[in-house]
C-alpha cells in the first residue's frame, strides 16, 4: 500500500478495522492478507519497591535463657505463663510451614527465600535511656551478679515479674531485636519485619519493670527511630492488640504528638491487669500529646473476631489514615487468641491475619510486628504464623463465621468515637453534635435557651395522661425532683388493686445525619411502652401510678438514676401506699434501669402483705440483686413472685449468650427474650407479663 487510508478491509475474515490516519500505534497488520507482525515490548526493570524485598525476622535462642527460678516441683511441672518456649514454638511453626529454612531451629543467618534473618544485638545503654530511667537500667544491670536468694527476693517484690542471672542479657537482646527490626524496615532492607522476642515489654514503665516485662521494647524502638531517622520517620503509629493495656508504652508517649498510641484491651473498669484507670477511654494524652492516645477498653472477656474487626473498621483504621504515619509498630500480644486461658477471648488466627493485612496499607507498608504476650503455646504459634504469612504477601485466610459484635463492644466503640471526635475529623460525622456534650462547647446563652429532650418527652407523657386519663400529680416533698416525676390515676386512693409502672425515659428512634451528627426530627419517634401498661391497668379498673426516673444529662453530675429510683419508691411506700385504706393488691412493672427502685424497696421494706408480683423489662441493663434486710426469706419470695425479662445479649447469660450461666435467685426469676431491644422485649413478653399479674391477683383473691 502506498497511501495511508482511514479505512481498510481485511478480506481474509471480512472484518472491518477502523483506524485513524494519525494513529501512532504500530500497525498490527502488514497487508490485507492478514500477515501478523510481532509486537515487541523491550525489557525493563519492574517499578516495584515492596514485592521484591523479603520479610525480616528477628529471633535469637539466647532470649530463652530468661526463665523463672523453680522453687518447687509444682513450678517445674506447671511453668510460668511467660514461658521461654513461647518464641521457640513460633520459630518452629514458621519452619514447619516452610517460611523459614532452618532444620536445626538454631536461628542461622540464611533462613530461606521468603524471610531475611535480622541479626539480634543487645540494646545499648543510650538507646534504653531514651525511655527508661538510669536507676531502672542500673537495677537490671545488677541482676547477673545477684545470688539465687537475692533474685527470688526481687521477684517476690516485683509486680508480676521474675528475674534470673540471664534476665538482663535477654532483656537487652529483646529490646535490641525490636530496634533492629524497625531499623531494617525504615532503611528499606526488608519490606516489613517480625520480631520474635522476649521478655515482652509494653508493661515496663520508665522507672520499673512489671507484667512479665523488663524493658519497654516497642517504646525504646520507636523513640530511637524518631531520633535516628528524623527526615524519614516523623510520625509513628503503635497499635497494641495485646489483651492487657500497655501502660508502659502509653506512659512513654503520653505527651508526644509524634506517636499515635492505640491499645485494644480488656479493662473491666480497671479491674483487669494492670489494674489501673489509665487504660480507660478517657485517657487521651496530655499537652502536645492530647488526642494522640486512644484506649479501646473492653468491659468483659469472651470477645472475638467480630469485636476486633469492628474496632479496626470503626476506630483504628480511620484514625491511622488521618494520622498518616511513616512507620507502624504492632505490640503483638496473642493472649486475646482463642484458647488462651489468661485472655479468655476468641480471636482466630485468620482474624490476626486480616488485621495485619489492613495495617499493611499504612505507611507505604512500613510495618514491624513485635511480640508481646500470649501464653497458650499452640495459640501463639498459630496466630503468629497467620501474621507472618500475610507479612510475606499471602492473603489472609477466610474468617470463620463472624457473628454480630456484642452489645458491650458496640457501646465501647461508640464511647471511644465520641471521646476521640474532639480531635479527629474522621469521627465528626458520628458525634459532631452530641447533645450531652453541648455544655462543653456552647455558650451560656445557648445552654439557657435549650433543654434536655427527656424533659420534652416527659411533658408529652404528662399531656397524654392528663388529657386522656385525667391523671394528677403525686407530690414528692423535699426530694428535689420535678413535680411531674410521679403521676397517678384519680381512683388511686380508693383502689383495692394498684399497678405501679416505674420506668426510664422512653426510647427514641431517630435518623441521624452522617455529616453533621444532627437528628432529623421529621423521621424521629418516641417509643413509649408505658402507655400499654397504663391502658391495660385502667381497663381493669386498677389504680395506676406512673413514675418517670429522669436520667443524668451530664456524666459529671452528682446524680444517679438508680439511686433516685430507690429513694422515690421508698418514699411512695412510706408516705402513700401504707396509708391507702382500701389497698390490698400491688403489682410493679419496672422498665429499664428504673426497675432497681422496685428491687430495692422489696428488700428494704416488708411489702409482702400487699405486693403480689414484680415484673421487670431490662433488655441489656444489669440485673439488680434483692438484698433482704428485713427477712432472709425475702429472696425466696422475690424469686417466686417475679419475672425479669432480659435480652439474649445480656451479660447475665454468660460470655457466649447461652444458658450455661443461670442467674441466682436473688436476681428474681430471670427469663431470656428471643428479641433484642427494650421495646421488642416488651412486645414479645407483654402478654406473659400481664397474665402473671392476673394470676397473682386472682391467687390472692382465692386465698382470701
Amino acid at each position: 500500500m502506498t497511501d495511508i487510508v482511514k479505512k481498510e478491509t481485511i478480506s481474509a475474515n471480512s472484518n472491518v478495522l477502523k483506524r485513524s490516519a494519525n494513529n501512532d500505534v504500530e500497525n498490527e497488520y502488514q497487508s490485507p492478507v492478514n500477515v501478523k507482525r510481532p509486537v515487541i515490548v523491550p525489557a525493563c526493570k519492574p517499578k516495584l519497591r515492596y514485592t521484591l524485598l523479603k520479610t525480616g525476622l528477628c529471633y535469637d535462642v539466647r532470649m530463652r535463657y530468661h526463665a523463672k527460678i523453680f522453687t518447687s516441683y509444682f513450678e517445674y511441672i506447671d511453668p510460668h505463663p511467660e514461658d521461654p518456649r513461647r518464641i521457640y514454638r513460633i520459630y518452629k511453626i514458621l519452619a514447619e510451614n516452610g517460611l523459614v529454612n532452618d532444620p536445626t531451629l538454631s536461628g542461622i543467618d540464611e533462613i530461606g527465600d521468603l524471610m531475611l534473618k535480622i541479626p539480634v544485638r543487645e540494646a545499648t545503654d543510650s538507646e534504653i535511656l531514651q525511655v527508661h530511667t538510669k536507676e531502672h537500667l542500673e537495677f537490671l544491670a545488677r541482676t547477673p551478679q545477684m545470688t539465687r536468694d537475692q533474685l527470688l527476693k526481687e521477684t517476690e517484690k516485683g509486680d508480676s515479674v521474675y528475674f534470673n542471672n540471664d534476665s538482663f542479657l535477654s532483656a537487652r537482646l529483646s529490646c535490641g531485636g525490636a530496634i533492629e527490626a524497625c531499623k531494617a524496615v525504615v532503611e528499606g532492607r526488608v519490606k516489613n519485619a517480625m520480631a520474635v522476642v522476649r521478655p515482652p515489654g509494653h508493661h515496663a514503665e520508665p522507672e520499673m519493670a512489671g507484667g512479665f516485662c523488663l524493658f519497654s521494647n516497642v517504646a525504646v524502638a520507636a523513640q530511637n527511630m524518631l531520633k535516628s531517622y528524623p527526615e524519614s520517620v516523623r510520625k509513628i503509629m503503635i497499635l497494641d492488640w495485646d489483651i492487657h493495656h500497655g501502660n508502659g508504652t502509653q506512659k512513654a508517649f503520653y505527651g508526644d504528638d509524634r506517636v499515635l498510641y492505640i491499645s485494644v484491651h480488656r479493662h473491666e473498669l480497671g479491674k483487669y491487669y494492670p489494674g489501673t484507670i489509665h487504660g480507660n477511654y478517657d485517657r487521651i494524652g496530655d499537652g502536645k500529646g492530647e488526642g494522640f492516645n486512644c484506649n479501646i477498653p473492653w468491659p468483659c472477656g469472651g470477645l472475638g473476631d467480630a469485636e476486633y474487626l469492628w474496632a479496626f473498621e470503626q476506630v483504628i483504621m480511620p484514625m491511622c489514615r488521618e494520622f498518616q504515619p511513616d512507620l507502624v509498630i504492632v505490640s503483638s500480644g496473642f493472649d486475646a487468641a482463642d484458647g488462651d486461658t489468661i485472655g479468655q477471648c476468641h480471636v482466630s488466627p485468620s482474624c490476626y491475619g486480616h488485621m495485619t493485612h489492613m495495617l499493611k496499607s499504612l505507611a507505604n507498608g512500613n510495618l514491624c510486628v513485635v511480640l508481646e504476650g500470649g501464653y497458650s503455646l499452640d495459640s501463639i504459634a498459630k496466630s503468629a504464623l497467620a501474621v507472618a504469612k500475610v507479612l510475606i504477601g499471602e492473603p489472609p485466610d477466610e474468617l470463620p463465621e463472624v457473628k454480630q459484635p456484642k452489645s458491650e463492644a458496640l457501646e465501647t466503640i461508640d464511647t471511644v468515637i465520641r471521646t476521640q471526635s474532639k480531635y479527629w475529623k474522621c469521627f465528626k460525622g458520628n458525634h459532631a453534635n452530641d447533645g450531652c456534650s453541648f455544655k462543653k462547647k456552647a455558650t451560656e446563652t445557648i445552654a439557657n435557651r435549650n433543654f434536655p429532650l427527656q424533659n420534652a418527652i416527659r411533658q408529652q407523657q404528662i399531656n397524654l395522661l392528663m388529657s386522656e386519663y385525667s391523671f394528677v400529680m403525686l407530690p414528692l416533698i423535699n426530694m428535689g425532683l420535678q413535680d411531674d416525676t410521679v403521676m397517678c390515676s384519680p381512683n388511686v386512693y380508693d383502689s383495692q388493686a394498684i399497678l405501679i409502672c416505674v420506668h426510664d425515659t422512653p426510647e427514641i428512634w431517630a435518623q441521624r445525619s452522617r455529616v453533621t451528627g444532627n437528628i432529623d426530627p421529621s423521621t424521629s419517634i418516641i417509643v413509649d411502652t408505658t402507655v400499654d401498661v397504663i391502658k391495660w391497668g385502667l381497663e381493669r379498673k386498677y389504680g395506676v401510678i406512673d413514675i418517670n426516673i429522669p436520667q443524668s444529662l451530664n456524666e459529671q453530675d452528682n446524680y444517679s438514676a438508680v439511686t433516685t429510683a430507690q429513694e422515690v419508691l421508698v418514699f411512695i411506700w412510706d408516705n402513700y401506699l401504707k396509708f391507702f385504706p382500701s389497698l390490698n393488691k400491688v403489682a410493679f412493672v419496672g422498665i429499664g434501669d428504673a426497675h432497681s427502685g422496685v428491687v430495692h424497696l422489696l428488700g428494704h421494706r416488708d411489702t409482702r402483705n400487699i405486693v403480689k408480683c414484680a415484673i421487670s423489662f431490662i433488655d441489656q441493663k444489669p440485673l439488680r440483686p434483692l438484698i433482704p434486710l428485713v427477712d432472709e426469706t425475702l429472696a425466696d419470695w422475690y424469686y417466686k413472685n417475679s419475672l425479669v425479662f432480659a435480652s439474649g445479649e445480656n451479660t447475665c447469660w454468660g460470655s457466649d449468650g447461652n444458658d450455661n450461666k443461670k442467674p441466682r435467685k436473688k436476681f428474681g426469676r430471670v427469663l431470656k427474650c428471643d428479641s433484642d431491644g427494650l421495646n421488642n422485649n416488651f412486645e414479645e413478653k407483654f402478654d406473659e407479663a400481664t397474665d402473671f399479674i392476673l394470676d397473682a391477683f386472682e391467687e390472692w383473691s382465692d386465698s382470701e
